[in-house]
């Protein structure tokens, strides 16, 4: 992430993405999961390339592994999938994947760097 720049919250930034996954946490059991997301925000993108990929971070991304506090959350969405890494409690990166509109806003938000 730019020192200078804001990050955003996930409400703002994808409000209908913001409320599907509240709402499928919610569902799923995960309460304490679901109340985070109006808190959260969008540090980073995923960098790995795949075309269908829109993982972004919503704590700093680690230099290493997580490490034995992480638990992933699979939850289920009409359209793609939507995977929540948690670390010792805290959401720390939602995968997104095959959904290219919120590929190409984070494309836009986060640039390569030249």
């Amino acid at each position: 992430m730019d020192a200078d720049r804001t990050p955003e919250l996930l409400v703002d930034m994808f409000p209908e993405l913001s409320a599907e996954l509240e709402h499928l946490l919610r569902i799923s059991g995960e309460d304490a999961l679901s109340k985070q997301i109006s808190g959260l925000h969008v540090l980073d993108r995923c960098r790995c390339g795949d075309d269908f990929c829109a993982e972004f971070y919503t704590q700093p991304k680690p230099k290493g592994p997580y490490g034995p506090g992480l638990r992933t959350v699979a939850v289920e969405p009409s359209t793609g999938y939507l995977i929540v890494d948690v670390v010792d409690g805290t959401v720390a990166t939602v995968e997104v994947l095959y959904r290219d509109e919120i590929r190409q806003k984070l494309l836009t938000t986060f640039p390569d760097k030249p």
